[in-house]
């Protein structure tokens, strides 16, 4: 696929090298060409000089064949408006943009334009190691009635199968991190002690699977 992002920073430039590393063609966009040397002199994709959302800047790396597009400038409004300009001109099946302010992010995810808060996913992810009990969500739906989140699990569901702990809780466990990485659990999967558990849940009720993850399986013996 071949790729355009727009900011050539620490995230753009990592961005377009793992991207690079996976097979892929990148095209990065930046008003400044000194920024061009984060990519390093191995990258061998398009270093484009000008304003991302400008249209002929966007041809120039490659709009038009372009699969997916990032929007990962230092400034919100020129991410949106680039991100706008790439699927609404363009046509850009994929097309994600960073913003800074979390309220702005949320009007833009109704917006049907995919976008990664960066203070807010940072902030989540410090409470997530600081303050461990409780449900931080990781992700919302655009209208807010679900959510996944990490949920702070007793130890009284270790041993227990992940089938019982969704009849129980009214939750779909989504995956767990067990040492480190992430897995996918079938029915049969069977909860061990320190695993992370992530649950899809409805927004409106995170108070009462909280409390039935914090206190437990209902009853000994029970399926």
């Amino acid at each position: 696929m071949h790729i355009v992002i727009m900011g050539c920073g620490r995230v753009g430039s990592a961005l377009a090298q793992t991207l690079e590393q996976q097979g892929h063609t990148v095209a990065v966009i930046d008003q400044d060409p000194t920024a061009f040397r984060r990519l390093g002199s191995a990258f061998g994709g398009r270093r484009v000089t000008g304003i991302g959302f400008d249209q002929d800047t966007l041809r120039e790396a490659g709009i038009e064949e372009a699969g997916a597009f990032a929007a990962v400038s230092s400034g919100d409004n020129s991410n949106i408006i680039a991100a706008r300009v790439a699927r609404e001109m363009f046509g850009v099946e994929n097309v994600a943009a960073r913003i800074y302010d979390p309220r702005r992010a949320e009007v833009y995810q109704r917006l049907g334009i995919p976008t990664v808060a960066t203070v807010r996913w940072t902030a989540d992810q410090m409470l997530r190691r600081l303050l461990p009990s409780g449900a931080e969500p990781l992700w919302r739906d655009p209208t807010g009635g679900v959510q996944l989140a990490e949920v702070h699990t007793s130890t009284a569901w270790v041993g227990h199968k992940i089938s019982r702990i969704q009849e129980e809780t009214g939750v779909r466990v989504a995956f767990l991190t067990r040492l480190g990485e992430a897995i996918l659990p079938s029915s049969q999967t069977v909860l061990q002690e320190g695993d992370l558990v992530h649950v899809m849940m409805r927004t409106d009720e995170v108070d009462k699977v909280e409390a039935a993850f914090a206190t437990g399986p209902e009853k000994e013996g029970g399926h």
